[in-house]
């Protein structure tokens, strides 16, 4: 299922169970009217772990009410995420996000070998955009955290990337290996990665998408740009998912969608035993709750299907 926007999302996650929620270093007024939003649409359920005086004070700000929320009383945000993240690794909480607490930090407590969420996997970073004027949510990877991935990095950022999007829905997503053009030129090290990781999924390495690569922004989300250019390819013109070649490319095309385009974004970390929500301090309430939105439907529609 290709979701059209965030709304469908929200309407499509009350079918299942309500999912926990656990905030770390909670303490952070977009994040908790992100909170108060996603309260309003009844679409997950709460822990909030941080100094609860500033919560409270935060929250009577902003109109939230805390009525049947647990607070988890923790002044230090260290402390504080070392609580959330051994709530969900106990089960106490289904996914976890970070509040007003550095990002680092957060994955640091998340990778601990004893008390953490580590898969072994490598942690990536999934972008979802809700574009006006365009008919679908699209999905991009990795403009988030791995800077320069080599080419085994790309091969788990994909990986990572089609695995979740599975679990929303689509069942064998088409992925855009990104690079200017569609030849492979040795001094353009991304079209030589793309031609590789294309490779990889033909032989299995990378399982469960159509991948093509590499593959121009254009050609990848134009059907009319790829017929004018004569490519044959199941991922032309049908791109569920861009893979960027670095954090750079990343972040300069979601940010263009995003202040050239009006786009709103979703944001999550992903390797870990469940998803984490990651956005920018600057993100919007609304994109904060579409990420909970995501990442919960996630856990629980992956739940109901094994």
């Amino acid at each position: 299922m290709a979701f059209e926007n965030f709304r469908q999302v929200f309407t499509e996650l009350k079918n299942y169970r309500k999912p926990k929620l656990c905030v770390a270093a909670a303490a952070d007024e977009t994040v908790l009217q992100a909170v108060r939003d996603a309260r309003k649409e009844d679409l997950v359920d709460f822990i909030l772990v941080g100094h609860e005086e500033k919560i409270w004070r935060m929250a009577m700000t902003i109109s939230l009410n805390l009525g049947g929320i647990e607070i988890i009383n923790v002044r230090d945000p260290l402390e504080a995420v070392q609580r959330a993240v051994g709530a969900v690794a106990k089960g106490q909480a289904d996914l976890l996000m970070k509040g007003m607490v550095n990002t680092t930090d957060l994955l640091r407590a998340v990778l601990n070998r004893e008390s953490g969420l580590r898969t072994g996997n490598l942690l990536s970073h999934i972008a979802v955009y809700e574009i006006p004027g365009y008919y679908r949510l699209i999905y991009m990877t990795d403009g988030g955290i791995n800077i320069t991935p080599d080419l085994e990095q790309k091969k788990a950022i994909i990986q990572n990337a089609v695995d979740f999007m599975r679990s929303v829905g689509l069942e064998r997503p088409c992925v855009a290996v990104l690079s200017a053009n569609e030849l492979i030129n040795p001094k353009m090290p991304s079209s030589v990665d793309a031609g590789r990781l294309k490779e990889m999924a033909q032989s299995g390495e990378i399982r469960g998408a159509e991948i093509d690569g590499p593959i121009a922004l254009d050609v990848a989300i134009n059907l009319e740009a790829a017929e004018h250019k004569g490519l044959e390819s199941p991922v032309a013109g049908r791109a569920d998912l861009l893979a960027v070649p670095n954090i750079e490319a990343g972040n300069l095309l979601g940010k263009s969608i995003m202040y050239f385009a009006g786009g709103k974004m979703a944001g999550l970390v992903l390797g870990a035993a469940r998803p984490i929500v990651v956005t920018s301090r600057h993100e919007t309430p609304y994109g904060k709750m579409a990420s909970i939105a995501l990442g919960a439907y996630s856990v629980v529609r992956n739940e109901s299907n094994s």
